[in-house]
């Protein structure tokens, strides 16, 4: 079985993470190649490395520990603030992990003593998106239990933004978090090397010299893998958006009213789908659905093609005004945003094609 698949071309991959670098690089900033919205696929690892990403970063230890396993040794930053449970893991595997919480630093620490690991940490700082992080009041108890460990040295720190509830960073959040790190370096007594300051979502104020000085790490994916920032709702003009494409197999074409007929409850996800009465139209059907793709994020790459809904295995689309026949078969493809690259390539049922040109 060939589809559902998605394509990936490492070359375009490692041409975006150049560019990305090299915007970057000119005002002081580092990248780390964000990975988790591929499943932390190592070809795609290589190419952002391939590209000058400093390091690669994901949210689970699970890529990490594949991307261990296939032979890549640059440095790896777990993205995901660690469970308890998995502290050894990180201890044995990670170069670098985000923290928020002393009880956790504490936990590390005695992992990697047990391990004979150092690891670095970077203190996260809620800057207002409200999801993970310290408050700015809360930098004295977070240095405190980092100058407790012997084998844990605080990094620097950093934020997450536009994730939770698409606070979008400027710079005066920025400028709060450079602030935050000075005030670590006082409480600890030496100089951070890091200032964190966001993912893709911060590129705009890299791109037009507004991003605060002090602030010289970011956390990319999205920009990389697909060439847009979904949080600006643009396609970044310097950068190819034609990386990535989904594929799926039509397994039925027919005409059919717009409308359904009888009476509706609610879809088997529990939502309330509402349509447009426009008459008979032609429609297909692909052997793809809600458990491999977000269909929200999916464009369609023929024109004339438009998608209906999705269920669990069966993704509906419009080809009444398609320029073409379409029938059993036929392969349709589209182009993903950032969640449906993450739900494709989670899915085990999709499968991944690396093209290496």
């Amino acid at each position: 079985m060939r589809y559902p698949e998605i394509s990936i071309r490492t070359k375009v991959i490692a041409e975006n993470a150049g560019k990305v670098v090299s915007l970057c690089s000119a005002r002081g900033i580092n990248v780390w190649g964000v990975t988790k919205g591929v499943s932390a696929n190592p070809s795609v690892a290589g190419a952002m490395l391939d590209g000058g990403c400093a390091g690669l970063a994901d949210s689970r230890m699970d890529n990490i520990r594949k991307m261990r396993l296939f032979g890549i040794r640059e440095p790896m930053m777990l993205l995901r603030i660690p469970m308890p449970g998995e502290m050894k893991q990180v201890a044995a595997m990670a170069d670098v992990c985000l923290m928020s919480m002393p009880e956790s630093i504490s936990m590390l620490d005695k992992a990697c003593e047990d391990a004979g690991t150092k690891v670095g940490v970077i203190i996260m700082v809620d800057l207002g998106d409200l999801r993970e992080g310290i408050w700015p009041d809360g930098v004295a108890v977070m240095a405190e239990a980092v100058s407790k460990c012997r084998r844990i040295r605080c990094l620097g720190a950093g934020s997450n933004l536009g994730c939770l509830s698409g606070v979008l960073p400027t710079v005066t959040n920025l400028s709060l978090l450079v602030s935050i790190a000075r005030e670590f370096e006082t409480f600890l007594g030496y100089p951070l090397e890091v200032v964190s300051g966001g993912a893709t979502s911060s590129l705009p104020l890299v791109e037009d010299a507004s991003m605060p000085p002090g602030v010289s790490q970011l956390r990319i994916g999205e920009a990389i893998l697909l060439g847009t920032d979904v949080s600006g709702g643009r396609a970044i003009p310097y950068l190819s958006q034609d990386a990535i494409r989904i594929s799926a197999e039509v397994v039925e074409v027919r005409s059919k009213p717009s409308l359904p007929i009888g009476e509706t409850g609610s879809d088997a996800f529990g939502n309330k789908p509402v349509f447009e009465n426009r008459g008979i139209r032609r429609r297909a059907i692909l052997a793809i659905g809600r458990q491999d793709i977000r269909p929200e994020g999916l464009a369609p790459i023929d024109k004339g093609i438009s998608i209906i809904g999705a269920s669990s295995d069966h993704l509906t689309l419009d080809v009444e005004e398609f320029d073409g026949s379409i029938r059993p078969g036929d392969v349709v493809s589209f182009s993903p945003d950032y969640g449906a690259t993450l739900a494709a390539t989670t899915s085990a049922y999709v499968r991944t094609r690396i093209i290496e040109s």
